[in-house]
């Protein structure tokens, strides 16, 4: 397949790379990384073992042109780019399959090219970006493919199988929308935390910072488990989260909590993305993984404290207000 990687950050260039290793004509679309790219290639540092890939490098899509399937990896803070960056590489049949963070994506995408080739998926895996074309695989790597808002089609199978091939463990799922929410209820405790943390645990529980304040070192997710406050909170955003989603009929089971915690144990002192993008001083993706959860939750009738005052706080420490 011709694959073009829109968004070429650290899940990005994983997921990219791997495309590349296994074969595939992958094009990677790059602005600041670019000769470095281009020049040395993607270096993936993995326990399952390192690998360097040269994937095809452009600044422009034109520069690519049609594709078969486009695969976006952007941070949700760029979506604005969607009218500008994919039209160049979108033939008839091409498919659309963002891996990006939290809701909305699919519905943007959607109004702008139509739902009928748009797919999403959710990675469950723990990356870094250590430098231009250095990418840090630390642990897991499973993807969870769906259609929007259809159940999965025969191409649906062939792209996890595509994944699977290039050594992505790849599932394919009936509900988009409820894989989506059983991803937040990892991403909102895990990520938001780790960055409102730094305000202090009264500044959490309430929403607001204490004007003058200092910021606290960022908390990882092992110091997130390792303190009973902070775990009880962790506990009680999933809580919030599973309860939002099963008023919306998704059906997410309640002892899933228990089960993400138990993989997280896993990770070490690992950073999440938001924490990443908040120690770089970089937007962070609030509308996609807090605000809009926050919305459809209030839509639904569901009483979500800790989630309010957490997106409250976040605003407040959002870099780029």
């Amino acid at each position: 397949m011709k694959v073009a990687m829109v968004g070429c950050g650290a899940l990005g260039s994983y997921y990219g790379a791997r495309l590349c290793r296994d074969g595939q004509e992958t094009h990677f679309l790059l602005r600041s990384d670019y000769e470095a790219v281009r020049r040395h290639g993607v270096r993936v540092r993995s326990p399952e073992g390192d690998f360097h890939v040269r994937p095809q490098c452009a600044r422009r899509p034109e520069e690519i042109g049609f594709c078969d399937l486009v695969l976006i990896g952007l941070k949700t803070t760029a979506n604005d780019q969607f009218a500008r960056l994919l039209p160049p590489l979108i033939g008839r049949a091409t498919l659309l399959l963002t891996l990006q963070n939290g809701l909305g994506n699919e519905r943007q995408l959607a109004a702008l090219f139509g739902g009928q080739n748009v797919l999403g998926g959710l990675c469950f895996v723990c990356l870094n970006r250590l430098e231009p074309g250095l990418i840090q695989h630390s642990a897991h790597g499973r993807v969870v493919i769906g259609e929007y808002q259809r159940r999965p089609q025969a191409r649906t199978h062939d792209i996890a199988l595509l994944m699977r091939h290039a050594g992505v463990p790849c599932e394919v799922t009936e509900n988009l929308e409820r894989a989506h929410w059983e991803k937040l209820v990892w991403n909102i405790p895990f990520n938001g935390l780790g960055v409102a943390g730094t305000a202090g645990y009264d500044a959490v529980t309430q929403g607001t910072r204490p004007p003058g304040s200092r910021l606290d070192p960022c908390l990882t997710t092992d110091r997130l488990l390792s303190d009973p406050r902070w775990e009880s909170l962790v506990r009680e955003l999933m809580a919030e989260v599973i309860a939002a989603a099963n008023a919306l009929g998704l059906k997410v089971r309640g002892d899933l909590a228990g089960q993400q915690i138990a993989k997280t144990l896993t990770m070490g002192a690992y950073k999440a993305s938001t924490l990443v993008d908040f120690e770089r001083g970089q937007a962070l993706e609030l509308e996609s993984l807090f605000l809009e959860p926050l919305c459809q939750a209030r839509q639904a009738g569901v009483a979500t404290p800790r989630l309010a005052a957490l997106c409250a706080l976040l605003q407040q420490l959002n870099p780029a207000c």
